[in-house]
């Protein structure tokens, strides 16, 4: 008996997907409800559940292909799921761009293209390497850190590659996925469509770093969750967004939506590129609420469990390049949004205080923003609330 595997319904207005990995072979056992095989959309990863328990019997598209919503693209047979030691004859396309996993055990793991390629380049043995991603997966942080401290065994059968000579020109060629096209249209379109500028202003964090210092230990034992910078600079951009509603607004044809409500965008970074989702009624949230939010993002972004619900809208967004090291940019915007404000790193700078130089923690902020909507005094003065905000907290206790 046999039965169909179909691509699930993907989303509002998602009518197709890309196939980014088989996670079963011809041949392999499946449980019913486990994950068999990957999709990439416009903008999230997602797993194909297996419709039944079984074999994994033919795959009828290849890695690489897309696939619309309700296609079969396999099959899953009767039968006990033992390795098969060949393919089944009907799959045309089981994946063989990279050798398996050395050890007998290893044969059993669900490996991505580039977890599998570091384990073969490190010469670790994946089975010996607790997984943290999701249904126990390895993630590339995961052999990277085994790596680090010795604790994945080398891999007895896999053989290295011949060694490159060091004056050897390579270049590899990989095909872009669906969500990396879909960021690169996005961003074109978004410098096509948009009058977009950048406004900048620097901070000083001092007080924010005192106040961290003073609470975080009493936070954590009583939420559960650090106390970090995001939950300042998210409380500073509902002050503000209230001050100059136009930052927080759209342009719909040819009229201007306001918004009394901030649904923040918060850009992470995911395996396979930059995602923003959206932390809903900022405006109605603690501080503590907004931080296991961005938390909560962060891991799963990780982990590539977001859904497409955790995407859609936003009205603002907050762009954290400091984590990387970053000390200036010109962010750009998220359409249908008409702003985005990016953070960066802090250092030490010598500053003049009270006609004193001074060093103080310093961070450079960004405000990108559509100028056929916002005026330059409009997104100085909104720059400027962000900045007296962060510089003096008291005003996020008593809405100043």
């Amino acid at each position: 008996m046999s039965t169909e595997i179909k691509v699930p319904v993907l989303g509002e207005s998602i009518a197709e997907a890309t196939l980014g990995q088989w996670l079963k072979q011809p041949g392999d056992a499946v449980a019913a409800d486990e994950p068999i095989a990957s999709l990439e959309t416009d903008k999230v990863a997602m797993d194909v559940m297996a419709p039944a328990a079984g074999v994994m019997g033919a795959q009828l598209v290849k890695e690489g292909d897309t696939v619309n919503v309700g296609a079969v693209i396999g099959s899953i047979e009767a039968g006990n799921g033992v390795h098969a030691a060949a393919p089944i004859a009907a799959a045309p396309a089981p994946v063989a761009s990279a050798p398996a996993p050395a050890s007998e055990e290893a044969g059993d793991l669900t490996l991505s293209p580039a977890v599998r390629r570091l384990v073969l380049e490190l010469g670790i043995d994946p089975s010996q390497i607790k997984g943290t991603g999701k249904d126990g997966r390895l993630t590339k942080e995961d052999v990277l850190a085994a790596a680090k401290s010795g604790g994945g065994e080398a891999a007895p059968v896999a053989a290295a590659p011949a060694a490159v000579p060091a004056s050897a020109r390579a270049e590899e060629r990989v095909k872009m996925t669906r969500l990396r096209q879909t960021v690169a249209k996005r961003l074109k379109d978004a410098q096509n469509t948009a009058a977009m500028l950048t406004t900048f202003n620097d901070v000083d964090m001092s007080a924010v770093i005192e106040a961290r210092a003073k609470y975080k230990d009493l936070f954590e034992k009583k939420h559960g969750v650090r106390l970090g910078f995001m939950g300042f600079f998210a409380k500073a951009a509902c002050l503000a967004l209230k001050d100059v509603p136009s930052v927080n607004g759209t342009i719909e044809g040819d009229e201007i939506v306001y918004r009394n409500y901030v649904d923040l965008s918060v850009a992470v970074s995911a395996p396979n590129g930059l995602v923003v989702p959206v932390l809903r009624d900022v405006q109605d949230k603690s501080f503590a609420d907004i931080e296991k939010g961005i938390g909560d993002f962060g891991k799963r972004a990780k982990d590539g469990t977001l859904t497409m619900d955790d995407m859609k809208g936003g009205t603002f967004t907050i762009s954290n390049g400091g984590v990387f090291g970053s000390l200036m940019s010109t962010p750009i915007i998220n359409p249908p949004q008409s702003a985005v404000l990016g953070l960066h790193r802090i250092e030490d700078r010598a500053v003049v205080v009270n006609g004193q130089i001074v060093a103080r923690p310093m961070m450079y902020l960004a405000l990108s923003y559509d100028h056929r909507l916002i005026d330059g005094r409009e997104a100085v003065t909104f720059l400027k609330a962000i900045k007296d905000a962060i510089e003096d907290p008291t005003r996020l206790l008593i809405d100043l």
